[in-house]
């Protein structure tokens, strides 16, 4: 067997998640159909993400394996990006295929995860072209007073106030970056990176930093609400189109199996919950 690594964007908006649900379309689904007619495959390929996006949460930089019999990938290796693009719906692309390193995991060797979430205050709404990937939040926003509050975030905390729990799961997460950025067409960018986020994370870390910029809330509150570990109805979940997953680190070829240990020590859970 070969492991193989595709690297792959999608438009979140017409999936219930990444992960395949019976009949509900799911990115995983989607592609793994792609890989099995496209290989001519008896056998559906499976496969491992770096992180499994929630319903409507977009994708540009995910990463994800597939073990494959290595006839067939010798076979197809050179046409499989342009024959997923023929197979695949244009609201994913698979960017990149290569051998992984050894011992590579998409999951447990990634280092961390980059999300962006976007947002507008703009007195009429966001742009039409950009409704899909941009949330209306009808308030002016004090981006200082934002990235005052999301600097008290950083660093390795127990999460539990933000995420979703899961049996078994650990909500302990090291969140690496957590700035705001308001671009020249108005619109805020908040950069979220972590080793790894729980369900709801980011969604609700952002929920939190919007009360602070509308003035609901003073800078401090955040950071008394993670300190509480438990959730606070205050603290809402913003809707998913905002988020988009942008990019997954991994370590240098040599540090993987490290890695891969470290990471499995942390969340031993089986499965892995929807995210962010």
């Amino acid at each position: 067997m070969v492991r193989v690594r595709l690297d792959l964007a999608y438009d979140g908006a017409g999936f219930h998640g990444w992960a395949r649900q019976g009949e509900r379309r799911t990115v995983q689904q989607e592609v793994e159909e792609a890989l099995r007619i496209v290989l001519r495959s008896a056998v559906r390929p499976e496969l491992t993400v770096a992180g499994r996006t929630d319903a409507g949460v977009h994708a540009r930089g995910q990463v994800a394996h597939v073990d494959l019999p290595a006839e067939l990938w010798a076979e197809h290796r050179q046409k499989l990006v342009k024959r997923l693009a023929g197979r695949l719906p244009k609201d994913i692309r698979v960017w990149a295929v290569a051998r992984a390193p050894e011992g590579f995991n998409a999951r447990f060797s990634a280092l961390w995860r980059r999300y962006a979430y976007r947002v507008t205050d703009h007195p009429s709404g966001v742009d039409p072209l950009l409704r899909s990937h941009v949330l209306w939040h009808d308030w002016p926003l004090d981006v200082d007073a934002m990235n005052e509050a999301a600097g008290q975030l950083l660093g390795e905390h127990d999460f539990a106030a933000y995420c979703k729990k899961r049996e078994g799961a650990t909500t302990i997460r090291t969140l690496q970056r957590l700035s705001l950025e308001r671009g020249a067409d108005g619109v805020i960018t908040a950069t979220v990176r972590a080793d790894a986020f729980c369900h709801n994370m980011v969604r609700s870390l952002i929920g939190a930093l919007l009360f602070v910029g509308d003035g609901h809330r003073p800078p401090e509150w955040p950071r008394r609400v993670l300190a509480a570990g438990v959730r606070d109805s205050a603290v809402h979940v913003v809707r998913p189109h905002g988020l988009t997953l942008e990019e997954v680190g991994y370590p240098a070829d040599e540090l993987i199996a490290a890695r891969n240990r470290e990471s499995r020590r942390k969340r031993t859970a089986p499965g892995a919950a929807a995210c962010c």
